[in-house]
């Protein structure tokens, strides 16, 4: 359970609140305390100056594993003395300022005061929400301005003294709003030592878990001293207020799951899948060269650049068909193609390559089934079966909506051949520590691993179908195990 603690420079005349407002000098002089219970700061001291009282509450704060707003590196992010400003000017992307456009003037900047990212004005909406996921801060002020480039908007970090008093209702009405969305306490029978983000896209169709795994994930951390709330990305900016945070939203390099899992890590959390997983899993030719250099065992793979002529028959020489062609960032077999002759190649490739510089060339090698390896910082930990899609080469068939996907059969790992388990763990540690699945395909005695998954597929009577609750428990126990090593 967490308590709330209102710091500002000056206590007196500061409006009675749901909270407990003090202060810096008695944050400076009265905490932390014996016993008491995980605290939050809302740090409304003048940050504006480097090495100023304000700046100090965020840095003891963070010292002392309170959780604070704003964090230390957001009071640096906007501190004039530390940052060149150029760099705060933000541009403003045009479909965020269609509304602003029209009412500002050419040589007077339009000022708008935000409160935990709200503002009186509906038409600033979403350009508050852009700029507070960018630098959450419980009071800015925006500035806008406009050239022949566009408009651009420069944020600025206030103290609640450098607003007038006459705002001060107003302030205290979103900063309660704010502590019950984003902060509320969570009236618990046990304590728990830590706090875990769930991020999930409730819309997403292909989720890695539904919603019955991530309910046994949240109970599963309770039994390892873990509260867990599930988290969508619009609470992506309140990231830092938690220990750790687990990814069950399909991840990419160019998206906000990135951006999260790389926030994440700055600010001190346990991330998983982290950031350079996601990076390595999503691009195929790094995962490629990786097998090729460590000698993983994977199918005959070339990249290409172009469509020429000569680079088509050079394939034809080294590959027979079927080939199979790939865009180096994909998942769900999107991206993925099979083609059987010349005029397939070419016309494929001229297509890819208008999104990607460089396609994955593989030979084709056909199999009823893949293998998928479920593995846990270097440990296999479940084992599935995933069948081809009804008349279809992929287990996925995106072109049918009766089949979509083929049937599956989950075993323990002590039924998995030893070189698919080999195979799967070394190809797994060349990523890195996290939660992969690791795809293989069998012939006979010979293994291809096809590509590691950050974020692999964990859902309710699919991959736990063996495991039951253990699978979740495994998961959370080294959620608490990385987070005991670190002392948090």
């Amino acid at each position: 359970m967490f308590k709330t603690i209102i710091v500002v420079d000056n206590a007196e005349g500061f409006p009675v609140l749901d909270a407990t407002v003090i202060d810096f000098a008695q944050y400076l002089a009265d905490y932390p305390k014996v016993g008491e219970p995980k605290t939050r700061i809302i740090n409304l001291c003048d940050t504006d100056k480097y090495l100023s009282q304000g700046y100090y509450c965020s840095l003891l704060a963070e010292a002392r594993q309170h959780k604070v707003l704003p964090s230390v590196n957001t009071i640096n992010d906007l501190s004039e003395s530390l940052t060149d400003q150029s760099q705060v000017l933000t541009p403003v992307p045009k479909y965020m300022g269609t509304d602003l456009y029209a009412h500002i003037d050419d040589d007077v900047p339009e000022e708008i005061l935000l409160f935990f990212g709200w503002s009186q004005n509906e038409r600033h909406k979403r350009i508050a929400k852009h700029v507070f996921e960018r630098f959450p801060a419980p009071i800015l002020r925006l500035t806008f301005s406009r050239d022949d480039k566009g408009l651009s908007v420069q944020p600025k970090a206030l103290g609640i003294r450098e607003i007038d008093s006459s705002l001060w209702p107003l302030f205290a009405e979103r900063l309660e709003h704010f502590t019950q969305k984003y902060w509320r306490s969570r009236s618990q029978k046990k304590r728990f030592r830590w706090d875990m983000a769930i991020l999930v896209n409730p819309e997403e169709k292909t989720a890695p878990s539904d919603s019955k795994a991530i309910q046994n994930f949240v109970k599963a951390a309770e039994q390892v001293g873990i509260s867990a709330e599930v988290i969508t990305a619009k609470q992506g900016p309140m990231i830092s207020q938690f220990d750790a945070l687990f990814i069950r939203e399909t991840t990419a390099i160019n998206h906000h799951t990135y951006q999260l899992a790389r926030k994440g890590e700055q600010e001190g959390l346990e991330v998983i899948d982290d950031a350079t997983s996601i990076l390595r899993c999503c691009n195929k030719v790094f995962l490629h060269d990786a097998f090729s250099y460590n000698k993983v065992p994977s199918p005959k793979s070339r990249f290409v650049s172009n469509a020429s002529d000569q680079t088509c028959e050079l394939l034809e020489a080294e590959f027979d068909y079927p080939m199979v062609l790939k865009l180096p960032e994909s998942s769900f077999s999107i991206g993925v193609c099979k083609v059987d002759n010349l005029v397939e190649l070419k016309l494929k490739l001229v297509e890819m390559l208008r999104q990607s510089a460089l396609v994955l060339v593989q030979e084709f090698v056909y199999t009823d089934f893949d293998w998928r390896i479920g593995v846990l910082n270097g440990r296999a930990i479940y084992a599935c079966r995933y069948f081809m899609a009804r008349n279809h080469w992929q287990i996925y068939n995106h072109s049918s909506k009766k089949h979509f996907s083929g049937d599956f059969e989950t075993l323990p790992t002590f039924e998995v051949p030893k070189p698919v388990l080999d195979a799967a763990i070394k190809a797994s540690a060349i990523v890195g520590k996290g939660l992969y699945g690791v795809d293989i395909k069998q012939v006979n005695n010979q293994v291809y691993v096809i590509e590691v998954n950050d974020n692999p597929s964990l859902e309710s009577k699919v991959e736990d179908l063996y495991l039951g609750k253990e699978l979740y428990m495994l998961v959370m126990q080294e959620f608490a195990n990385r987070l005991e090593l670190r002392g948090k």
